[in-house]
Parts: structure tokens; sequence; C-alpha cells
């Protein structure tokens, strides 16, 4: 579209810039940014009513400057909000969202969502963020500091916002009033921060504009609570501007006349219960009750007939009326005029303002990570260019905030480095913490490269360029894409695009196909992120057999999420252990679940028959792959058949399962082993399921 050509894009950004290049914005050559950007300008000349005015800056977003977060880990690590029911509350931004400003919260948003690359910046916000905790002995300014800031902040409106209306023409005389005790509060954070030493609130106090003269033009033009309708009048304050006082003078003075007025005729006719009344039909007007309306002077001209009153004009107040609307309507029309010249005017400082209001943003978030940290027991991370994670006693900064009353997390160790500890492989059954303590560790470097405290002892974190999370996949129905091709997909992106910088996380790579497919790939998956790749990689897997990675890579190791066993059960012990896990412990997580007792001992029996079928082979295979493959899938389908055939329910009642001779039945089963599902599309599979379907009703039928 002619609306993201470069060159026409570019000169329409130059013409609202008032620029004669693009060079300041840091996008001069950069075709892409600018065709976006003067797109987006145009959009808005084109549909937005008023002017553009407060659009004074152009900011260039760089990937370079901040670790890379691709939309399916930003998900999966539930940074602003939940897998399940997409609330802010379990998310990241909700445990550290306890800023007092909107514009802090966007603010927040944005910096969980961009974590630094810049190792000077995270260092000056973890010196703020430390200036205003408490020391570890708890003693300093630190405390007092973020809470008298927190307090001043607390009820701020948001200037971002409001300027925003002031600039385009939409702001309201409450508007300004709301901004003008905003900005009263700014010198008295400007006083609180002279007293802070570090350099990032230092910077921010100087780039701090007290803007006292535009918060005097405001007070002295606007009465401290102006209605919100701009054309009624009572929005200037009386003796900021002659004319308008004169007019309001005449006004009231003819208000004081009809009250007098008022007076001389309920005496003069001895009706107490006479009012002079106003509407825009008749004007002025005298209203009597009906059953006065025999004692009114015969100059009264009857106008109107209600169910209670009689209305009627007088040739005095007929005079008189053209005089006092004529002050009123002068009054409020030259009001009105006086506020649009006071709205242009506080447009003018739009600069300053936005200045002001990403400043106060800056301090509403450094407060809010320090309270965080010092509310939750956080500690500063240290932030280096080597290529280590060493995290101590470290948390899930969600998962411990989301616990029972009572309930305490277990911390546990991490050490991840570019040689010995490449890729640690974990394992351990469902529900004994691998996912938990995987997306953790993910967690803090964020966290720490963001410049927040970390929920650890110590943590230390070697800068970490990209952050990539895989975890559990689901169907792309609306694009035909299977469980298996979705998961495929997002590792294939992880090997394209991770570096030896990066922090990969990977939760059950090959679960969506065949046991030994999905063990090829991902035994295959960890090698190249070992050998070529290098990068430092969490990789929890339920295949045990990936164990023998630490036995063949010099940087692999083994870690398992201990569990105790107490009779046919197991107690998670949420605590991470050197060495593999051996067993999965399915049956008894499946107890766990809920799942009834018969079903449970029957998955039992089912696992030894199983168990005895997979040892019983392999000694005596011969033949290629496709052979051994084949008779694979028959003993299966054999052993299968014979578990089934033996299961009989309690006495009385009908066989559930199918007998051992059906062989309509068994050549379905055996189909079913033999399907290829990671290539199967949702229709391809449909057509195999009706033809299953039909096979099956005609036996029964027969």
């Amino acid at each position: 579209p002619s609306g993201f050509d470069p060159a026409t894009a570019r000169q329409r950004l130059l013409e609202h810039f008032g620029a004669a290049s693009l060079e300041p914005y840091g996008c001069e050559h950069l075709p892409l940014a600018i065709a976006a950007a003067g797109a987006a300008l145009r959009y808005l000349q084109e549909n937005q009513v008023s002017d553009l005015a407060h659009l004074r800056n152009l900011q260039t977003y760089s990937p370079d400057s901040f670790v890379g977060l691709d939309s399916v880990t930003r998900r999966n690590l539930e940074l602003t909000r939940t897998l399940r029911d997409g609330k802010v509350e379990g998310s990241l931004l909700g445990v550290l969202d306890h800023t007092v400003t909107a514009m802090g919260a966007r603010l927040l948003r944005r910096w969980i969502q961009q974590p630094l690359l810049d190792l000077e910046r995270i260092q000056e916000r973890l010196d703020a963020v430390e200036e205003l905790c408490p020391t570890p002995t708890g003693e300093g300014r630190g405390p007092f500091l973020r809470a008298d800031l927190r307090r001043l902040l607390d009820g701020l409106h948001d200037v971002e916002r409001l300027v925003g209306r002031v600039g385009t023409g939409l702001a309201n005389a409450r508007d300004l009033a709301t901004l003008r005790r905003t900005l009263e509060r700014i010198p008295r954070i400007k006083r609180l921060l002279a007293q802070a030493r570090s350099p990032r609130l230092r910077a921010l106090n100087d780039d701090m504009d007290e803007l006292r003269d535009v918060a005097a033009l405001i007070g002295q033009a606007l009465v401290d609570s102006p209605p919100i309708l701009l054309k009624e009048g009572g929005l200037i304050r009386p003796g900021y501007h002659a004319e308008l006082d004169r007019l309001r003078r005449a006004a009231a003075e003819g208000r004081d006349w009809l009250a007098t007025y008022e007076a001389q005729e309920r005496e003069r006719t001895g009706i107490p219960t006479l009012r002079v009344r106003y509407n825009q039909v008749f004007g002025f007007f005298v209203e009597v009750p009906r059953s006065k309306a025999h004692l009114v002077p015969p100059e009264y001209e009857r106008r109107a007939t209600i169910t209670h009153a009689e209305r009627f004009i007088t040739p005095e107040l007929k005079a008189r009326e053209a005089e006092i609307l004529s002050a009123e309507d002068r009054a409020n029309e030259l009001e009105y005029d006086l506020f649009v010249e006071l709205r242009r005017q506080v447009a003018a400082h739009t600069d300053r303002l936005q200045r002001a209001a990403r400043v106060l943003a800056e301090l509403d978030v450094l407060a809010a990570l320090a309270e965080v940290a010092a509310r939750y027991g956080y500690t500063r991370p240290v932030v280096d260019e080597s290529a280590v994670i060493e995290i101590r006693e470290g948390r899930h900064p969600v998962v411990e905030r989301m616990m029972p009353e009572g309930a305490r997390f277990v911390p546990n160790e991490t050490h991840l480095d570019g040689e010995s500890h490449r890729l640690l492989v974990i394992t351990g059954p469902n529900m004994s913490g691998k996912s938990v303590y995987i997306r953790q560790v993910a967690l803090i470097a964020l966290m720490a490269q963001m410049g927040s405290f970390v929920p650890a002892a110590s943590a230390r974190v070697g800068l970490v360029d990209r952050i990539f999370v895989r975890a559990g996949a689901t169907d792309d129905i609306a694009q035909g894409r299977s469980t298996f091709l979705v998961e495929m997909a997002e590792t294939a992106y992880i090997l394209r695009h991770a570096t030896p910088r990066s922090l990969v996380v990977l939760d059950e790579v090959g679960r969506g196909t065949s046991t030994y497919d999905g063990m090829g790939l991902a035994w295959a998956v960890g090698e190249e992120l070992h050998n070529r790749i290098g990068a430092r990689t969490l990789f929890a897997t339920h295949f045990h057999e990936l164990t023998g990675l630490a036995d063949q890579l010099p940087g692999a190791r083994n870690f398992s999420l201990a569990v105790k066993e107490q009779g046919q059960g197991v107690v998670f012990l949420y605590r991470l252990v050197e060495g593999g896990a051996d067993r999965s412990y399915g049956i008894q997580v499946a107890r766990l679940a809920g799942v009834p007792d018969h079903v449970v001992e029957r998955a039992r029996e089912v696992m030894a028959r199983l168990t005895r079928e997979q040892g019983s082979k392999g000694a005596g295979e011969h033949g290629g792959r496709g052979a051994r493959e084949q008779r694979s899938r028959e003993q299966r389908a054999r052993a299968l058949r014979e578990i089934s055939a033996s299961y009989m329910v309690g006495e009385g009642q009908e066989r559930l399962l199918v007998p051992a001779d059906d062989e309509v039945v068994w050549a379905v089963v055996r189909e079913l082993f033999g399907l290829d599902i990671a290539n199967l599309t949702p229709v391809q599979a449909l057509v195999v399921l009706n033809e299953w379907q039909q096979r099956l009703r005609e036996t029964q039928r027969g």
C-alpha cells in the first residue's frame, strides 16, 4: 500500500515533526521502521478528528537492546496473563505490580516484556531499587524514602492520558483541574529525591521539571472544582478576566432584581406562593397556584396552564429579560473562549508534561519493585557478562504467592554455565515440580535483567540474550496442525534462533508421537543444543533414557525432583537432587489424582504384563528396522488382546472389553498401532475414524 512507501512515509513524518532529518529519532536509515511509523501517522491524520500536535516524539525500538522473548515464551512464562483464563492475577505482572499510578502500571508491563541487555542500565535500576529497600540490618533511609515516595505518588492522575486529551482538544475543565493537582505534588517529590544517592534516582530528579508555571497558569484561571460541562459557566475564577467579571455582575444584578421583584409581587397580590421562574420556551414568567389565579392583577398576561398552576408574563419581566439573559449568555460564551485559550496554552507545554509523566512512571515502578522486594524477601542479583547462572535457594515468584496460607515453597539450587553444566536433564514424575522449577530459573533470569530483585537467597545471572520456553502444546485446528506438529515447529524455531548466550527451557519434547520417535527426537535436540549451539539449557523429560546424555556429552548433567515412596504411594519432596530418576511413578500419581482404586490396580496389572513383554523380546531380534518395528507392534497388540481377554468384571456382570477372538476389532487395533499420528491431519483422522466406525457397526449387526 502507498501508505507504507518509505519515501512517502518519511516526508509525512518530517512535515509532522517539523524536522529536516529523522536522524535525531534514530530511524533515518531504517526504512521499514519509517514506513510503519508513517503509515500509523497517516491513519491518525485521516481518522482522528482532533489535532495531533501532542505527538512530539518518535521512539525507535531496537530489538538488540532487549532480551528476545517470542510469543510462545511470553505465553508459557505467563508474564502478563495466565494460560488458563487470561487473567493478570497468577501472572508475573500480578505479583510485581505494586505500582500506585496508571502510568507506572503501563511502564512495569513494558519492563517485564522488555528485559535489558545493557549492563549499565541494569545496574542503574538495581542501584535505585536497592536504595529504596531496607539494608540487611534493617537500618538506613531506604524504607522511609520508599514509603514517602509512594505516598506522594499514590493518587496521582494519569498525566500521559491527560496530556493526550489536552493535545487533542478533548480535555474538559475537570481534566485541567486534575492535572493541576498532580503537578502541584511534583515539587514535593523533587525535594524528597534531593537526598537520593543512586545515579538513576538522581538523574530522574534532575530530569524532573517542577512545572510550577503550568500549575499556576491553570490555578489562576480555573476554579478548584469546575463543572464537567464547558458551556454552562462556572469555570473561570473571579478576577481572572475583567470583562467576564463585569458580565457576571450584570447577570447577578439581574438575578437580585428578580428576587426583589418576586417579593414585591407576593406582597402586592397577596399570593405567598407566587414564584418567578424561567424556561427556554417562555423565558422568565410568574407562576401561581391555580387556586390563587383569581388574585392576579389585570396586567398579568396568561401564557400557559399546567396541572396545578397558571403561568403569566408581565411587562416588567419582559423589559428585564433581554438584559439578564444577554449578560449570562455573553458570560458563558466568554468563559468557554477563555477555557479553550487556557487549554491551548497548556498544550504548548506538551513536551515538558510528557517528560514529567515518564519520570513519575519510572519512579513508581522502581518504588514498586522495592516494595515487592522488601515484602517478599527478594535479594539483589549479580548480573554480569559471564555464562554462569547460579541461584541459591531460588523460588518461583508466582507459585510461592499462590500457595495456601501456612504452606511453604521448597527452594532449590541452580548452576548453569557454558562448560560443565551446559545441559541439565531434569527427570521425575508428574506433579514433582519439574515444570515449576525450570520456569522458575527463566523468570529469575528475566527479573534480574529487567532490574528487579529476585526470589532467592542469592543469584548470579550471566547476561541472557534470548529466553526460549517450550512447554505443552495444543492442536492448531484452524491451520490443520496437530499437537506434535506445533511442538516440532516451536522446537525448530529454538534450534534456528538460539545462541550460546541464550537460556533454553524445554518441557517434554517428543511426547506427541510414538515413544521411540519422541525419544530419538528429544535426544537429537539435546545434542544439538549442547554441541552446536552451546545454549544454557534446562531439559525436563519423562524419557528416562535421556539421562544417557550425561554419559555422552561433557556439559550434560542429570538432576531429578526427589520423591519418597510410602507403601503403594509417593510423597513429593519438590527438592532438586543430582542424578536421574529411574521411575515415573505414573500409577502412584494417578492414585493421588483420585483415579478409582480398581482402575489403578488394573493399571498395575497391565503395566506388569507389558513390562514382561518388553523384556522378553530384543535378544533374538533380527532383520531390518521396518521388520523389527512391525514385530514390536504385533507383540504389543497380542499382549493387549491377552490382557483384555483376561479382564473380567464382577460376578453377574457383562464382559466390558473386547474378546480375544474378535478378529475385526483386533484388525482395527493393529491399524491403530501402525498409524503415523505425527503426520495425520485432522481431516485425515476423521476419515480413518469414520472407516473404523463403519466396519465395527457392520460387525455388530452381523
